[in-house]
């Protein structure tokens, strides 16, 4: 019998409400011993999804008024008994009512213990499991999007027609070869790598949204540069919505890396403003330029910025020279002053051109779409279901790789018992994507993750 587990669910610090969990098959037991009703019902001898309003003790002490919840095993999130104890929020009543509780017969849930058990016990797969933290962790309306559809199993029905399709292939080669009185009828080679060539077809086009979904969960990694106040710092505070950066009619104003997490639309940019990069003697803008070029040559996307109000100096071309292969939008600000800047000479150069004017808010739209189209989000159907970790993708690419050798182990005229053992292989990577096949070492490693109390 495992240990009936307990912690505290909602989050550490002050709030309306806090929620203590405990989960296992002396869950009610446990609650009894710390909450009583006041209507006397006996929390043991209570139905699912039913609660009732009653104090918390610790011993004699009361320590709080709450609500128990009760969930009756298998129908609850782990598949065991549940029960909830709500309480005032708070950092001391939450922890003070957890502290009960485990005086009373339960253990401190470890890191995602909660929903492991849920797995354990078949109430969800492991890629719906996985997609539980991306939904509390998720920043922004398409992140959350793609969460809730591999929650709802979206990404194991992709993954499931294509091991389906698989397993066919395999149980049919495999019946051919075994049983010949049968009269079974041989696929032929073309039928055969036309339906392989299918479920590489789908996997390709689920590895295509890995990078995309790691963007939308995790921001991409963000440069703003160009040569001393052409507007970079007035962008930085468009964009993080505050004075961020200071911004003065004095060049070389940022001298160093000031940084900022902000939200584009539906993708996070993880936002450096740069210092000006020109040439100087002075050795402190000296630090900061090199500086900005090693932030440029490292980053997932470059917002270089140009003053649509000055002509084409030197200094922009030797920015323009190091965004050679980067990946880069120009961005043409100070589009509210009149044009002396040689933009045609910049789209010879680089590829996605923006024209805004960060000091008057224009232009912001057209920057989000060509943002989006730069790092991939733009085509991505988030409600499709798409992978979310590196642990799936390896999988997704393991079967890939299989299928793709089979193929060629087909057109090679190889015998068919040997692609059958090429196409199981395939479908063992599947298998480990979904959870069906998966080491305890995996599985722990996955829910480590987790924050306790869920």
């Amino acid at each position: 019998m495992e240990n009936t587990i307990a912690a505290i669910s909602t989050a550490n610090g002050i709030g309306g409400m806090g929620v203590i969990r405990i989960s296992g098959e002396n869950a009610c037991q446990v609650a009894k011993n710390v909450f009583k009703s006041v209507s006397d019902k006996d929390i043991t001898q209570m139905k699912g999804y039913t609660a009732t309003f009653g104090m918390v003790y610790d011993g004699d002490e009361q320590i709080d008024e709450a609500v128990a919840l009760v969930f009756k095993a298998p129908h609850s999130y782990t598949g065991e008994d549940v029960v909830e104890i709500s309480c005032h929020g708070g950092l001391y009543v939450t922890k003070r009512v957890l502290r009960a509780v485990l005086k009373n017969g339960a253990v401190s849930a470890q890191p995602g213990e909660f929903t492991k058990r849920a797995f354990l016990n078949g109430k969800m797969g492991l890629t719906e499991a996985e997609a539980v933290m991306d939904i509390i962790s998720a920043r922004g309306k398409q992140s959350a999007k793609a969460a809730l559809s591999c929650m709802e199993g979206k990404l194991r029905q992709r993954i499931d027609s294509v091991r389906d399709i698989l397993v066919n292939t395999a149980a049919h080669l495999s019946a051919w070869a075994d049983y010949p009185e049968e009269d079974i009828p041989q696929i032929e080679n073309d039928h055969l790598i036309a339906t392989l060539k299918s479920c590489q077809d789908e996997l390709d086009s689920l590895l295509k949204t890995y990078d995309a979904g790691k963007i939308i969960r995790e921001g991409v990694d963000t440069v703003i540069a160009g040569r001393p106040n052409v507007g970079k710092s007035t962008l930085m505070n468009l964009l993080s919505g505050c004075e961020r950066s200071i911004v003065t009619n004095v060049p070389g104003t940022t001298r160093d890396v000031i940084e900022e997490t902000v939200m584009l639309g539906d993708i996070p940019l993880n936002l450096s403003d740069t210092a000006g990069i020109h040439l100087t003697d002075d050795p402190v803008e000296k630090i900061g330029v090199e500086r900005a070029k090693d932030r440029i040559m490292k980053a997932g996307l470059v917002l270089a910025v140009f003053d649509s109000s000055q002509p084409l100096s030197d200094d922009d071309k030797a920015l323009i020279d190091l965004l050679e292969d980067a990946p880069a939008l120009a961005v043409i600000n100070k589009t509210d002053l009149e044009q002396k800047l040689d933009t045609e000479y910049i789209r010879s150069k680089i590829k996605n051109t923006v024209f805004i004017s960060a000091l008057m808010g224009s232009g912001s739209g057209e920057l989000e779409r060509k943002v989006a189209e730069i790092v991939g989000t733009s085509e991505l159907d988030s409600s499709q279901g798409i992978l979310a970790t590196e642990r799936q993708r390896n999988s997704a690419e393991s079967a890939f790789n299989f299928i793709k050798e089979a193929i060629e182990a087909v057109s090679l005229g190889i015998t068919l018992d040997a692609v059958t053992v090429i196409i199981e292989e395939a479908i063992n990577s599947l298998l480990e994507l979904t959870g069906e096949r998966v080491t305890e070492a995996v599985t722990d490693k996955i829910f480590a993750r987790f924050c306790v109390g869920k």
